[in-house]
Order: structure tokens, then sequence, then C-alpha cells
């Protein structure tokens, strides 16, 4: 599989991440599918994977641990994002403070059962911790050597500049697909011209853009898209109308998958380097690194 510099790190990474959400808002997990689609992945080229602390607080990371098991640590590259805590609802906050972001690092390194994460991010802006303090914090544990790279998630420019005058920003992760394209206005242009390594999630708008969900198709109450409008009603089956023209167009035109056309799809953008996709399906691993992506397929600027 194709590799790439992500950003101005020293990282060489493969185009397409394995992501792990276990423990996430994706319902119930089958650990062993889970277990076996990680390690497939791993066989078939690709090295870079991300979790989150906030993926079950530890659920994910001790999982991804597990499927990783055995292998050369060097043959790996693992990210993984901090920044959020258990609310007392049972939900969870945001908390970039200092003392959690320390805490988190620690309890990240445990679970993952390493002594070094190679891309640290913040998982979400927090409003109420001063970007300069968790900035510190994240420097003082690089210096540690519990941290190579530094990375945030869902900010915008305004935030990362903040970030990024006490200590620069390494890495980006965005959501990125055919139906949300936002930051290609402002993110993406800023993040090519700092030289920012741009990960993308949720290329095939989870799993709209997979080419398997039908009108009848149905999610777990505890699967986050059973509340979401974009999965219900008429604008649910205005999406898979357009999915379906999709299909025709990949199969049709260019003689391969949906899901291969979205991820290429988003890969073309010069300011992305790596495009997450999870699943529990080796065919789909199969599918997406074949070839890695189609030849001539669109671009950004022509979808």
């Amino acid at each position: 599989m194709k590799q790439v510099r992500l950003g101005r790190s020293n990282l060489q990474v493969s185009r397409i991440a394995f992501g792990t959400w276990e423990g996430g808002e994706w319902g119930a997990t089958d650990e062993e599918a889970a277990l076996a689609a990680i390690r497939h992945a791993a066989d078939r080229g690709i090295n870079f994977f991300d979790t989150a602390q906030g993926y079950g607080f530890g659920a994910s990371e001790r999982l991804l641990a597990r499927a990783l098991h055995g292998r050369p640590r060097d043959e790996v590259v693992i990210a993984t994002k901090g920044g959020l805590r258990p609310s007392a609802s049972g939900g969870v906050e945001r908390d970039a403070s200092p003392e959690w972001i320390r805490r988190g690092v620690d309890e990240s390194l445990r679970a993952l059962g390493t002594d070094r994460v190679d891309v640290y991010q913040i998982h979400w802006p927090d409003p109420r911790t001063p970007p300069e303090e968790t900035a510190v914090a994240l420097a003082g544990l690089v210096a540690a050597g519990k941290i190579r790279h530094v990375g945030v998630s869902n900010f915008d420019v305004e935030q990362m500049e903040a970030f990024s005058a006490t200590l620069p920003v390494e890495t980006l992760q965005p959501a990125y697909h055919l139906f949300r394209r936002d930051i290609e206005a402002e993110i993406l242009p800023y993040a090519r011209a700092q030289g920012i390594g741009v990960l993308v999630y949720g290329p095939l708008a989870h799993g709209l853009l997979s080419g398997v969900l039908t009108a009848e198709s149905s999610f777990a109450a505890d699967d986050w898209r059973s509340k979401r409008a974009v999965f219900r009603g008429e604008p649910y089956r205005r999406n898979l109308r357009i999915v379906s023209a999709l299909v025709r167009f990949a199969e049709l035109e260019l003689g391969t998958s949906v899901s291969r056309l979205a991820v290429a799809w988003a890969l073309a953008n010069p300011a992305v380097h790596v495009a997450i996709v999870g699943t529990r399906n080796p065919k789909h691993i199969d599918d997406l690194v074949r070839d890695e992506v189609p030849v001539g397929g669109p671009s950004p600027e022509t979808v």
C-alpha cells in the first residue's frame, strides 16, 4: 500500500488508516470480529490505526492493543485522542485541562500497552480551557517521550491558530465526505498552507456511501445514527437515491465500488493525506486496499 508523509511530521503512514470506535456510539461490539478486522488490515499493509480514550474510555484502546499484540512496535503508527471525560449524566464532556490531559495520556498508554503514542490529538475544542494551557501540557509530554506528535480534531482555523501560538499543530482530524464538504472553504486550505497532516474521518458518510444501506435498514437504539435526522425519513431516502446514482457511476463507468470511489474522492483533495475507515468485515478492507483507489475518479471540484 502506498504511504505518505503525514504533514510536517516524519511519520510515513498508509493513505488509508483503520479507525476503531469500539465502545463508542456504534452499538454493541463483536470483539472477535473487530480483532480479526484490525489484524487483517495490518496484514494488508495498513500501518496507521486511529482510536481515542473516549471510545469506551479504554475499551477501544485495549482492543487495538490486543489486535496488534506481537507485531513490531515500529511497524505500526498509533494515533489516539484525549480531552473528553465521563460526565455525571453518563455521557461525555470536554476537558482539555492540563491535569486531565496528563492523566488521560497515562491511561491511554496503559490501555494501549505501549510506552509512546505516535500522534496524540485533542478530540474536541474545550471552551473552558485556554488553548495555551493544553499546549504547554502536551509539550511537556512530548519532552517526556510519551507523545511523538501533537494534533487536534474538529478544530476550526481560529482554534488551530490559537493552539499553534504555543505549540504547532502537526495534524488535524476533521469529518469529510461527499455529503459534508464545509471544511473545503477555509480549513483544508489553511492546513495545506501550514503543512498540517490531515486525516479525515467518515469518508463513507458513516455507512451511507458503503452501498449496503437501504430504506429498510434500521439502527440499534445505542447506535448514534438512530437519533440523527440524516438517517431518518425523507432526508435519508434522498441521500440513498444519491448513493444509488453513485453506485451506478462507480460500477459502470469506473468498474469499482462506491465505497472505493468515496475514499478516492476524499483522498483526491491535495490537502488530505489519509482517510480513516472502520469496518468489521475483512472483505471491505480488501476492497479498499485493492489498487488503493480507482484511477480516473472525479475530483473534489467536480462532484
